[in-house]
């Protein structure tokens, strides 16, 4: 009874509104009355579900968002019209129904749609609030990448990236947005798959045989680059401030591969090459050499090109075999590569051997827990050289072949090695005979991810990391004929490193119409462990003499006392973030985090360290809806605090040691007592250098895409450096470690533009170009100067060329100003006093080293089965102290040395003194194409059993335009003062190599 007055009701109201009545025409009276929920997941092309997806009637209006599962529940009844939106997909509309419907998108034009990492999770691109890049590794893996940092070169705006060595697997230095610290660096923060890396040295460094000693190499060094997936790199404090107090110089997430969709893959990826140094220095050859002599006496009767004696073409080979295999349940990847690369100089290589594993499986109802596992293994042997960037002005290889006399010969009549009878200049190839260096490092990185589902929307993640590294070096140098440790000796340097990671964190998604909300909690806790040891021997056997000492230490000589140090540290930290989305129309994030560190004072144990970022996607609004030339339009802007933590341990700590020294009788004269001396005062206020930035960005994509891109503006200021400067009175040492108020500020443009040019069938054609400006300047230093750049060369002891004082950019230089040369070739020097004497008096401050403009192009075509690829990148405003220009000055001519060309037909007198100035300041400028390749992939619809062949050639550093004179201009050799960073200085550096592959990528 109570139905049928239903319907003569429902049946009266459709009469009395014909616009009811229309509307009722797609669901009966008995759907009227009962309206049950339509319940349905949302999923992409390859079925990975797609949160946050809008599910909309177009008949009520009624509208729902998926969950992070991708699943949706929508008051409406079987029949009606149902309309599924997401930015960065196709609208699709589909028909209501009753039983569990499964509604697939496909992806448009647009970007906004591609899921990026972030700190502790992924968002899609149209959420995204920060400045940040993110990078597919397929597209980016070109030529020989031994690190990941090098992938990054010539991508991502803002970022540059310079050699400190082109020796392999050597470290490079990586500038996210220029400089913002003095002492601590400027290296970012590694995360690979969520475990923060460490930026101390993992291998060994290497002793100072008087030849200088030798860095550790890139602690990057170890993942095999065909594993990673992805790479994000966070700029601003918005994306960074996640990560607190080690975000101030960015911060870059690396992900590695997993298993897809479909069935297993077995992939082999394999290139074999061959490397030769990038270029030569333009030194005198010997008919030269003779013409210019003005002592007959250094015509040695030889004729002999000493670079070609020590550079040689180094072959390089690498092979991959990787399997990955997704399931109903989970995913898994596994991979071993080897990686040979000779180095261009002779006795220098890199061999490493990896493995890995990524698993992944979830258990219970619904995939309720998943857990996941990622293990890499990685076993490095390296051989080096005798090219320390400590040496002075004739302690390095590189520098002895380039001022080696080009009329002497490298044998003798004999058939040994030509003695050249000099101090401080010796036989380039024999010296390479009489050293051997070798280093060993064996790594271990893995965790365990675990992410259990709580309750709708709430889920729980634990993850526990490991990142272990063993090093030894040994490293002889044989019984020898100069004036460098002439009876040999030997050292073994051991590195072990434990770095262990305990996160727990919560997060929380909620939808409730257009409003979403997302939440993360957490916890973390690190502990980093260093230890090394060292021992050696002097005066060994001759070399093929007895047992080598790295296999028996004891067989020969003279035992030298031991040295060892172990250091902790701890990092405990409280993090959380809110990413709020009305609408996909505005966004905003907010996050904090509070890092505690046994790095600082007591009294400063804590930092905290907030962000907040809003942003405005301007293409979801009515207004702009009708103009079709805009796809994609969104306004951002972030305000944030990071900081740095990368300072010695211990430093906030008082240091004392015992001495006779300052010891005293304590019966008259008959017994001495040590006495107590105070290396270090304790200062327990120390805290953390804060880095505060602002960007406003604006991304957008026009005329579906076919242009694309981001507009940012960045102010990055570091303020309360932490330095090591004079103390105060009554202090007990001359110098305290302490925050002063000097500000380093950083700011510019960047820009990243892309087009699809072509997009057919058959032929496709995508450019991408990108730049940043950067401006630096300090303020408000407390002294009235910091130096460091030391410069080697003779009679150069103790000068330095950067300085870091108040309204300069950081490491500006610091030198005589050079006019030229006189009518008998005498250098002119400025006379800044007036006093008509040229001395250290009368040095002034140039521009410094950090490039006013760097950018990238980079360019991808496909036409059938044809691929090519091609990067160009470069520089503009910076500078570089050539320092090796320095040791090949005119006066070599007067010493039985070479001497650079430019000098010689210049007509510079031989008995002008060495000094350092503008003579030796180049520009940095340059264009290079970095990587060229050209591959086919050959047609296999016949071959079932092979799913892919594809074989190309590449070519890397194939030709840079730029004047500078030395070897290449993107370097940065290590030569620190007082641990103030050096910018700028190229001494005798390992040179870059150009490098030609062929390879093939082969998918079964």
């Amino acid at each position: 009874m109570n139905k049928q007055i239903i319907l003569v009701a429902a049946a009266l109201l459709c009469a009395a509104s014909p616009a009811m009545a229309n509307a009722t025409t797609y669901r009966s009276f008995d759907q009227v009355a009962r309206q049950e929920p339509i319940k349905g997941i949302i999923v992409g092309a390859d079925g990975t579900p797609i949160p946050g997806a809008t599910v909309k009637s177009a008949i009520t209006n009624r509208v729902t968002t998926t969950d992070n599962r991708g699943q949706f529940s929508l008051q409406a009844a079987e029949g009606e019209k149902l309309v599924i939106s997401f930015i960065g997909y196709t609208t699709l509309e589909a028909t209501a129904s009753n039983t569990f419907m499964k509604l697939t998108l496909t992806e448009s034009n647009s970007k906004l749609g591609e899921v990026v990492v972030v700190g502790y999770g992924n968002q899609t691109k149209a959420d995204v609030t920060g400045a940040l890049t993110q990078l597919k590794a397929d597209n980016i893996r070109q030529g020989v990448n031994i690190s990941v940092d090098n992938m990054l070169q010539g991508r991502v705006s803002g970022v540059r990236i310079a050699q400190s060595s082109g020796e392999p697997g050597a470290g490079v230095d990586v500038f996210i947005r220029g400089v913002g610290s003095i002492r601590s660096g400027s290296t970012p923060l590694f995360v690979v798959d969520g475990v923060p890396l460490s930026n101390d040295n993992v291998s060994a460094g290497g002793p100072d045989f008087g030849l200088g000693s030798s860095e550790p190499k890139n602690p990057l060094n170890f993942l095999n680059t065909s594993d990673i997936e992805t790479v994000t790199v966070l700029k601003d404090a918005s994306a960074a401030a996640i990560y607190g107090a080690r975000g101030s110089n960015g911060v870059v997430l690396i992900t590695t591969k997993r298993g897809s969709k479909g069935n297993g893959t077995l992939t082999y990826d394999m290139y074999v090459g061959n490397a030769k140094v990038i270029k030569k220095l333009d030194v005198l050859d010997a008919a030269e050499y003779r013409k210019a002599l003005v002592d007959p006496a250094y015509d040695h009767k030889g004729n002999t090109d000493w670079q070609d004696v020590i550079f040689r073409n180094g072959f390089v080979q690498n092979h991959n075999i990787s399997f990955a295999k997704t399931t109903n349940t989970g995913a898994y990847m596994a991979s071993i590569s080897r990686l040979d690369q000779d180095g261009i100089v002779k006795n220098s290589s890199f061999k490493r051997t990896t493995a890995r594993l990524n698993a992944e499986e979830s258990f219970f109802d619904d995939k309720r827990l998943v857990v996941k596992m990622n293990l890499t293994a990685s076993d490095i042997n390296e051989t080096g050289i005798p090219n320390g960037n400590t040496a002075g002005s004739d302690g390095q290889l590189i520098i002895h072949a380039l001022m080696a006399n080009p009329t002497r010969s490298v044998y003798d009549s004999t058939g040994n090695y030509t003695n050249f009878n000099m101090n401080a200049h010796y036989n380039p190839a024999y010296l390479l005979s009489i050293y051997n260096d070798k280093t060993n490092t064996f790594r271990v990185l893995g965790n365990v991810e675990a992410a259990l589902r709580l309750a709708k929307g709430l889920n729980y993640r634990f993850n526990y990391g490991v990142d272990k590294s063993t090093s030894e070096r040994n490293t002889t140098i044989y019984p020898n004929i100069t004036d460098r440790t002439p009876l040999g000796a030997y050292v073994q340097n051991n590195l072990q490193s434990t770095t262990t990671l305990l996160e727990h964190y919560l997060t929380y998604n909620l939808a409730i119409n257009k409003h979403q909300f997302e939440a993360l909690g957490g916890f973390s806790y690190q502990q980093f462990k260093f230890s090394g040891t060292a021992f050696g021997v002097q005066g060994i056997s001759k070399q093929g003499q007895g047992v080598d000492p790295e296999y028996n230490p004891g067989y020969s000589g003279t035992p030298t006392t031991p040295s060892g140090y172990a250091q902790e540290n701890e990092l405990q930290s409280f993090f959380g973030r809110i990413n709020y989305n009305y609408d996909n129309r505005y966004l905003l994030t907010a996050s904090m985090r509070a890092d505690g560190s046994t790095r600082f004072g007591e009294n400063n144990k804590y930092g905290y360290f907030p962000s907040v970022a809003v942003g405005w996607t301007l293409s979801q609004e009515n207004f702009l809806k009708p103009i079709t030339a805009i796809e994609d339009l969104k306004l951002r802007a972030s305000w944030g605090q990071t900081g740095n933590q990368e300072v010695p341990n211990k430093i906030t700590q008082a240091s004392y040691s015992l001495s006779t020294g300052s010891g005293y009788y304590l019966y008259g004269d008959q017994k001495l007592v040590n006495g107590v001396t105070v290396n270090r005062t304790a200062n327990p206020d120390l805290r953390w250098e804060l880095v505060e930035q602002v960007n406003i960005g604006l991304d957008f994509g026009l005329w579906k895409n076919k242009l694309y891109g981001s507009l940012e503006y960045f102010n990055k200021t570091t303020k309360n450096p932490i330095l090591n400067i004079p103390s105060g009175p009554l202090s007990p040492t001359t110098t305290v470690w302490k925050n002063v108020d000097a500000l380093i500020v950083n700011k510019g443009f960047e820009f990243s533009l892309g087009s699809q040019i072509v997009r057919t069938q058959n032929f496709n054609w995508t450019v991408d170009v990108n730049g940043a400006t950067l401006k630096n300047n300090i303020k408000d230093l407390p002294v009235s100067e910091l130096y460091s750049g030391s410069i080697s060369g003779p009679g150069l002891s103790g000068v330095n060329a950067n300085i870091y004082k108040n309204g300069y950019e950081a490491g500006s230089f610091f030198m005589l100003k050079h006019l030229g040369y006189d009518k008998d070739g005498k250098d002119i020097f400025e006379d800044k006093n007036k006093d008509g004497a040229i001395n250290q008096l009368d040095r002034e401050i140039f521009k410094g080293a950090l490039p006013k403009f760097n950018f990238g192009l980079n360019s991808q075509m496909r036409y059938q089965d044809f691929d090519l690829a091609f990067s160009f990148i470069g520089q503009t405003g910076g500078y570089l102290v050539n320092n090796t220009a320095l040791d090949l000055n005119i006066n070599s001519l007067a010493s039985d040395r070479n001497v650079l060309r430019k000098y010689y037909e210049a007509k510079a007198s031989t008995t002008n003194p060495v000094q350092l100035s503008s003579l030796y300041l180049e520009k940095s400028d340059f264009i290079r194409l970095s990587n060229l390749r050209l591959g086919y992939t050959l047609p296999l619809s016949r071959l079932t059993w092979l799913k892919s062949l594809n074989i190309y050639v590449s070519a890397q550093n194939l030709f840079t335009i730029t004047k500078y004179s030395g070897y290449d201009p993107l370097v940065n050799t290590t030569k620190t003062v007082g641990g103030n960073q050096s910018l700028g200085v190229d001494y005798a550096t390992y040179p870059a190599s150009k490098t030609y592959l062929v390879g093939a990528t082969v998918k079964f």
